[in-house]
């Protein structure tokens, strides 16, 4: 799948798309940032409700593509600013890790 296609999850909310055609080739759901980095696969989209610039960090450490911030959790401005400086879409949702996973995995 591409960002393109996740994008056009109904229930994802766009905010940042980096490059529609990137590649998203796995998912991982996780809020501790030091199992993400220590487990998330790079080309891959973030379910996380971490919303915050050091999520951008992680998931650029990592290699990740994309990120879907769940629970309705909202954008902070310095968050939206690092992931457009480090080139990773970003979505938000309402739906939970789990039934964000489940969209994901139908996609893939």
């Amino acid at each position: 799948m591409n960002v393109e296609e996740l994008a056009a999850v109904k229930e994802f909310e766009t905010v940042y798309i980096a490059d529609k055609e990137a590649e998203i080739r796995d998912g991982y759901c996780g809020d501790l940032l030091s199992d993400v980095m220590a487990n998330a696969p790079a080309s891959s989209v973030l379910m996380t409700i971490q919303a915050h610039k050091n999520t951008i960090a992680v998931a650029s450490l990592v290699g990740i593509t994309a990120l879907v911030i769940c629970n309705g959790r909202s954008i902070a401005p310095d968050m939206l600013e690092a992931a457009q400086e480090e080139e990773i879409s970003l979505f938000t949702t309402d739906l939970t890790h789990f039934e964000a996973a489940a969209k994901v995995l139908a996609l893939l």
